[in-house]
């Protein structure tokens, strides 16, 4: 599938939080390669950084600071006369969230609320994408999520996505300002440096003909969505928030459909040809068992859907981490 092209972006200054992670990175390289003048806030400079693995690091603005620095978040938004903010920045691992839950909310919460005033201060400011997360949820009788279950994330990762989540609601509501939310699914794809995550470190293990590990006992049901139908999900979004029905709304993104981790690591299996059987260790703490999103409103309110089924993502994926 081609990449995402777009008119929409060309020339717009675009700030990105969290553009030497993952997802930011993704996003960020979409915005250059569509034409933004495209801004990141760094806080260590690391060996290997995203910006490296996606190619990136001459073709954005890169501000050396920490976004829990209120003042830079502010420096940033004015000086680079910043039109669209995505709020990505998080510490998003959920094992060292459980170790740390400290670190975890500053970056996660004391973050968003510098993000969100430093936009409030700034007359450039016409579009806040806010990334909250599935896990904002929390265990839920009620499956798949929707977005009008309520936000129950208890664990520190969870909890810290929940505060964000509802500090961007307060800051639409008090403020208008033209925000929106995005709780999307597991996301993966090429470019994943956290390789303790579950499909980097599976696809891994095989290519290093390695007994793959499952720290679960296998059940855990999970969304999962490649990175490219993420990406497109943050521009649609971004690129809509001026209509009413958009506007300080939170939207779910993922495939909407439940993989248990067996099956994911049969898939893997599947398509690298590999016959081993998985180390199952029966271990994972604080974590909830069955996570899925309803997609139907992002279908509704903004003709949003994955382009990518679980088998085309999860090809390109390892044809990626091949290279």
């Amino acid at each position: 599938m081609a990449e995402i092209k777009n008119n929409f972006w060309n020339g717009r200054n675009a700030f990105v939080t969290g553009a030497d992670g993952f997802v930011g990175s993704w996003l960020a390289k979409a915005l250059a390669d569509n034409g933004a003048n495209v801004t990141v806030i760094v806080r260590d400079v690391k060996k290997a950084s995203n910006l490296d693995v996606m190619q990136i690091r001459g073709k954005v603005n890169i501000v050396l600071g920490d976004i829990i620095d209120y003042k830079i978040c502010g420096r940033i938004i004015n000086e680079y006369e910043i039109d669209t903010c995505f709020h990505l920045a998080a510490q998003a691992i959920v094992g060292i969230a459980n170790k740390s839950p400290l670190s975890t909310f500053e970056s996660n919460i004391k973050g968003t609320w510098n993000i969100l005033e430093a936009c409030r201060m700034s007359s450039s400011v016409k579009r806040i994408v806010v990334a909250s997360s599935d896990k904002a949820y929390g265990s839920q009788k009620n499956l798949p999520y929707t977005e009008e279950s309520p936000l129950l994330g208890s664990y520190p990762y969870d909890a810290s996505k929940a505060c964000a989540d509802i500090l961007a609601q307060s800051y639409f509501k008090s403020y208008g300002l033209p925000i929106s939310i995005t709780r999307n699914a597991n996301t993966y794809g090429g470019g994943d440096m956290n390789l303790s995550r579950i499909i980097p470190d599976m696809i891994i293990s095989f290519l290093k003909d390695r007994q793959p590990v499952i720290r679960s006992d296998g059940t855990p049901e999970r969304d999962y969505m490649y990175v490219k139908d993420a990406v497109h999900a943050y521009l649609t979004l971004a690129e809509n928030i001026e209509r009413k029905e958009v506007a300080g709304e939170a939207f779910n993104f993922g495939s909407g459909k439940p993989v248990s981790v067996i099956q994911l690591y049969q898939k893997i299996a599947s398509l690298l040809g590999k016959n081993m059987k998985p180390k199952i260790l029966g271990k994972a703490t604080r974590e909830i068992d069955r996570q899925y999103l309803s997609i139907e409103k992002a279908k509704r309110a903004l003709e949003w859907q994955p382009k990518y089924s679980l088998d085309e993502g999860l090809t390109e994926t390892i044809e990626w981490y091949k290279k």
